[in-house]
């Protein structure tokens, strides 16, 4: 489908855009046309992986980002001969941070999985009550945030932390080493836990009891607000962007959510690849938060509302790597067929929790398993866990939006295990229409931007697959274990 729905450089309609995505597993690079389709032979790629270990380390070098970013520039317009680009587009993932001090980075760059900082969410605590920061805000206190990062830093690398100027994310220290210019996007800003949900200006309270000054933090930019002055050295090296406005780099989750180009307010996106998250748009900030969500502001009356999972494909991962798969199969067709009743349960924590319990020090536990139960039985058990943390944050969404009908589901997870998807429509009570499309991060951010660029183009999205709808006759099982489910999570986490 892919392949039917890109279009070749001769036939593109300008203006073209260069969408880049910074994932945890690598960069990816491809040129789009005015009307929201891949221009075939333009996709790049380059590889990186995190440095993690079991105590909680999750980072990468923001100078190897760096590069990396050059590699796929370089790889992309070297495919476009006489062809100019109009505007660059940049997602990366979330809640990242490097410190930089007189231009250059100064300490690694921390990823959204450090779990470094748990300890901190205690000390937290004690100067802000989390139900107003939340509210403020829109997210929590967890390692996944800046809060508790940062006091981390300042209590464990003292001199370090004096030495920092400025805090940004990996999106900004591209763009600070390779354009020169210095900005946050709303939506990286608000991703960060400092931002102001209201007003969509840095929360000085918050700012304040991460240990940091709001002036070492870089001006908001909202989505209308592209860089247009950049250093000359850009041109230099890419004369097809010589003219080229850059867009603010964004997160690859606000990104992802326009991929399909089939959101409304009644449509859930949900993205599964290594970690997963759902979520919707909602217009101007909600009066009030639910518990286990988080709520960031992305421009200046819209607001995206969800919630964030760490092992998605991880979980699948980590459980194929403890049990063989079946003769002559693969371990996705034990996902086939009813589900089992009264049967083990899984709470998939592999890198901690986000939505909806923000316990950053939850870990997996698989709890029920017998004598009788063999491998297929664990694998099922491990994925319908993976179902279950979904449903947790579905439920919640359905407080701020009962009028939900379907979920549009992306990600390399949702097109490699198509037999969970018939699981996950019947844990969530909802049609799932998978998008069997790849790299719709990328193509997310380039339709965000063109929004911009070329407003009045019509934009050709890519077709849905058939709805998977969810089982009637699985409904009571699903329903009684995700009771049990909830009740296992509540006795070991919730006081």
């Amino acid at each position: 489908m892919a392949e039917m729905f890109a279009v070749t450089l001769a036939d593109a309609i300008s203006p073209l855009i260069l969408s880049v995505d910074v994932g945890s597993t690598g960069i990816r690079g491809g040129v789009f046309d005015a009307t929201g389709r891949p221009v075939t032979k333009t996709r790049v790629r380059v590889e990186h992986s995190f440095r993690t270990n079991a105590k909680g380390r999750s980072e990468i070098s923001p100078d190897l980002v760096v590069s990396g970013v050059l590699n796929v520039i370089d790889g992309a317009i070297s495919r476009l001969p006489a062809r100019s680009i109009a505007g660059v587009c940049v997602d990366t993932f979330a809640s990242s941070l490097v410190g930089v001090d007189g231009g250059a980075a100064v300490t690694p760059c921390y990823t959204y999985a450090d779990s470094r900082s748990a300890g901190e969410i205690e000390g937290l605590r004690g100067h802000i009550a989390e139900g107003r920061l939340q509210q403020r805000t829109g997210t929590r206190l967890h390692t996944s945030y800046l809060p508790a990062r940062l006091r981390w830093l300042a209590r464990t690398q003292p001199d370090t932390f004096e030495l920092v100027d400025t805090w940004m994310s990996i999106g900004e220290y591209v763009y600070l080493r390779i354009l020169g210019v210095h900005g946050a996007a709303t939506a990286t800003a608000a991703w960060s836990g400092l931002l102001s949900r209201s007003q969509a200006t840095w929360d000085h309270e918050t700012v304040a009891a991460a240990g940091i000054r709001p002036d070492q933090l870089a001006p908001i930019r909202m989505p209308d607000e592209p860089f247009t002055a950049v250093a000359p050295q850009v041109a230099k090296r890419w004369p097809a962007l010589a003219d080229a406005v850059w867009f603010p780099a964004i997160p690859d989750g606000y990104a992802n959510h326009f991929g399909s180009g089939h959101a409304d307010q009644s449509t859930l996106m949900l993205s599964a690849s290594t970690a997963g998250a759902i979520r919707m748009l909602v217009k101007n900030p909600p009066a009030s938060v639910p518990a286990g969500l988080w709520c960031h502001r992305v421009d200046r009356t819209t607001c995206m509302v969800g919630g964030s999972l760490n092992d998605v494909g991880n979980a699948a991962t980590w459980a194929e790597n403890l049990v063989t798969p079946p003769p002559g199969g693969r371990h996705s067709d034990w996902l086939v067929g009813p589900p089992i009743e009264d049967g083990p349960l899984a709470l998939p924590f592999l890198a901690g929790e986000r939505s909806t319990g923000w316990h950053a020090e939850a870990r997996a536990i698989v709890a029920g398993l017998t004598g009788t139960s063999d491998p297929a039985v664990f694998y099922r058990t491990v994925l319908e866990g993976v179902a279950f943390t979904y449903r947790r944050i579905v439920d919640q969404l359905e407080q701020l939006s009962p009028e939900l009908h379907r979920v549009i589901a992306t990600g390399g997870f949702t097109t490699a295990y198509p037999t969970w998807l018939p699981i996950l429509a019947s844990v969530v009570g909802l049609p799932v229409l998978p998008l069997d499309m790849k790299r719709s991060t990328l193509r997310g951010n380039a339709v965000l931007a063109l929004e911009q660029l070329a407003p009045e183009v019509e934009r050709v999205h890519p077709v849905l697959g058939s709805p998977v709808v969810p089982n009637p006759a699985w409904a009571d099982t699903y329903q009684e274990s995700f009771d049990r489910w909830n009740a296992l999570y509540d006795a070991l986490y919730v006081q």
